[in-house]
């Protein structure tokens, strides 16, 4: 049986990550006979919503097919949820890709538990492990072997239109109450306060995570989810109350609830709403996105997640690594999938920086590269952060996650109260003790 935890990680673990630089790439050719071999590898960074991101895995790619000559990569590229749900229908019928993206945590253990990932020890261990900045590849381990190879690594603020704040006389909130005051004079002002997109619902759980943390403090939701707690602990219902009075003041966009995320980012990056609460995976758009205008590039700012009646360290965060790559099992050309994940993550790491403006979970020496200043900005909030808590419905096993996230689009639909929300966290993770 799995042992399950929740996952937090400390400011201690991300120390290193302005010291050294991450590998450069590798020569190591595919371990395979003479015979031509084929990595069938799926991914979720389509070109029209993640074109950065696209275009250096098709750089990767083409570059490991030259080293490699008798080695074709063949790729697959969907949305992020068409990408959950064929994952879910190949894992059922045991026809996985040699190579995908997995979650850490919670999403991965049950394809541990089917032995449908390989370990990746040995990929680590040949002089990889070094690279990753602390406490990343732990949170892909199951009892104590590590299942993937972590590409990123976020945290979650709230990014916000200085124009719009600049136009209406805003300063950026760092209480709850000041966060409501810009909330009722954008209101008042026919302004939609914030883009959310609530239809992919993790993304209100993100709202729910940090008012959680701010009331609770860092620990009440993991200890919930490993059972050392209860999800009906009077702080957890508060921060489920709190997103109604959010939801009752006209805080998120008209229509959230039916709107995907992509749909709200646009409307946040067309100026139709002055805040949008994202992870910093989005930190292209806003700084090195040739396709976003510079003028509103240069019109956005980022804040931390305000504290809630003077309670909260605002140094503490929601985040964590982001997608990682995963060997299955079962694959035909399995060290050569491992070989090719490898070269993936060694690469990977200056490439994410330079020409995507992502922070990888390879460590970065910001001396080194030309970085926007809200990249740094980033950067120095990472290595102050007192606390960083993985993504809820990452930490959960699925069947959990499944009822969190409805719960949360129920939640922000005012279709269950406070204590219900509680109560249905509480019977399912109960259901799994």
């Amino acid at each position: 049986m799995v042992k399950k935890k929740a996952i937090t990680i400390l400011s201690a673990a991300f120390a290193s990550v302005l010291l050294i630089a991450g590998c450069s790439g590798s020569s190591d050719s595919a371990n395979g006979d003479s015979d031509d071999k084929t990595i069938e590898f799926m991914h979720l960074w389509p070109e029209g919503s993640s074109k950065d991101h696209y275009e250096i895995v098709n750089e990767i790619i083409a570059d490991y097919e030259e080293e490699n000559p008798d080695v074709t990569v063949d790729l697959e590229v969907l949305s992020n949820e068409q990408y959950k749900d064929k994952i879910k229908v190949l894992s059922s019928s045991g026809e996985l890709p040699d190579v995908g993206m997995t979650w850490p945590a919670g999403y991965l253990e049950p394809y541990v538990e089917g032995e449908m990932f390989t370990p990746l020890d040995d990929v680590l261990d040949d002089g990889l492990k070094d690279s990753f900045v602390s406490g990343t590849t732990e949170a892909y381990q199951v009892d104590g072997s590590t299942y993937g190879l972590p590409l990123e690594l976020n945290i979650a603020t709230v990014f916000y239109n200085k124009a719009i704040f600049e136009e209406y006389g805003l300063e950026v909130p760092e209480t709850y109450e000041e966060f409501q005051n810009v909330v009722s004079t954008l209101v008042d002002n026919d302004v939609a306060p914030v883009a959310l997109g609530n239809k992919d619902r993790w993304t209100g759980s993100l709202w729910y995570m940090y008012l959680a943390d701010r009331i609770g403090g860092a620990d009440v939701l993991n200890k919930a989810i490993d059972r050392s707690g209860s999800f009906e602990d009077p702080a957890l219902i508060d921060a489920a109350d709190k997103v109604q009075e959010l939801v009752n003041n006209d805080t998120f966009i008209n229509g959230f609830n039916g709107l995907a995320d992509e749909e709200a980012k646009s409307m946040f990056m067309n100026e139709q709403a002055a805040m949008y609460l994202i992870a910093t995976w989005d930190l292209p758009n806003y700084t090195t996105n040739e396709d976003v205008p510079q003028e509103f590039r240069d019109s956005v700012g980022f804040f931390n997640f305000p504290t809630v009646e003077g309670s909260g360290d605002m140094n503490s965060f929601v985040g964590g690594p982001g997608v990682g790559l995963f060997v299955a099992e079962d694959s035909d050309v399995k060290e050569e999938s491992k070989q090719f994940v490898k070269y993936f993550a060694e690469n990977w790491g200056e490439k994410s920086v330079t020409q995507a403006g992502v922070i990888p979970a390879t460590k970065v020496n910001p001396d080194e590269v030309d970085l926007p200043q809200m990249y740094l900005d980033v950067l120095d909030e990472l290595n102050n952060a007192s606390n960083i808590t993985l993504f809820a419905d990452v930490q959960m096993s699925p069947d959990v996650a499944q009822v969190h996230l409805d719960m949360i689009q129920s939640l922000f639909g005012n279709e269950v109260t406070p204590e219900e929300f509680a109560k249905e966290h509480e019977e399912a993770l109960s259901e799994e003790e």
